[in-house]
């Protein structure tokens, strides 16, 4: 039988610029156009390889003296409910989720300007015209979903999702930032890791990690996690 081979893939490095989380050190990435004929092969293997996905582009950081970020994924059919995050799931139990084509829409840019105005104010984001906002919802060349949380009809909550073989992506995800009570972040991600075991998918992605850093801190809530040295994945945080 005839092999087919798989073309190389081009990978190059971004120019090292002041880090947004460690003002003091600088990152860079390394970073692959994923656009072509096997855009969904190739997101496949660098998802499994600890690179994230951001428009067309992979990448993964590759700072010269700075390894804190580090990429995770949740093990779905391991993961159970420990009372605090049941209480989420019981605060949110009046909310309907929609899983719907990655495709913009004005409502969901008007909750995407009120979470940042709250959250992340002053942040380049923030500077987001509606057709970037587009562009960062519709500008993917591999299978992805929006999810739709809302509650009376009103949307609350939406999480940008990649598809992948072994599991889903949380790309991005915004919401109402007047619920604090409801914790919407961890419910869709609750919500994700759900789908993934409907889907009989064994990984959810949350993307990178900074232990210390407390806007990441509730990523290891979802234990249990894997996380990816050198590009394989272990139980254990690295040293």
């Amino acid at each position: 039988m005839k092999q087919i081979k798989q073309p190389l893939k081009a990978f190059y490095a971004t120019k090292p610029e002041i880090c947004d989380y460690f003002p003091d050190r600088l990152e860079s990435k390394t970073a692959a156009d994923l656009n072509g004929p096997q855009a969904q092969i190739w997101a496949n293997v660098l998802s499994r390889a600890g690179f994230r996905r951001s428009h067309s582009l992979c990448y993964i950081p590759s700072c010269p003296n700075c390894r804190a970020c580090v990429s995770v994924r949740v093990c779905a059919e391991s993961f159970s409910l420990f009372r605090q995050l049941k209480k989420v799931r019981c605060r949110n139990e009046a909310a309907h989720l929609s899983v719907m084509p990655n495709i913009a829409s004005a409502e969901q840019y008007e909750l995407f300007k009120t979470y940042l105005s709250a959250r992340h104010a002053g942040g380049e984001m923030e500077k987001m015209q509606f057709e970037e906002y587009r562009a960062m919802i519709e500008d993917s060349p591999v299978e992805t979903v929006l999810l739709e949380l809302r509650n009376e009809g009103r949307l609350i909550a939406v999480m940008l999702v990649d598809v992948l073989d072994d599991g889903f992506s949380a790309v991005y995800s915004f919401f109402d930032p007047t619920l604090k009570k409801n914790s919407l972040g961890t419910f869709m991600i609750l919500e994700l890791i759900r789908l993934a075991k409907e889907h009989n998918k064994p990984y959810v992605y949350l993307g990178y990690l900074i232990r210390g850093l407390s806007n990441m801190a509730y990523k290891e809530r979802f234990a249990p996690l894997e996380y990816c040295h050198d590009g394989e994945w272990k139980e254990s945080f690295p040293d």
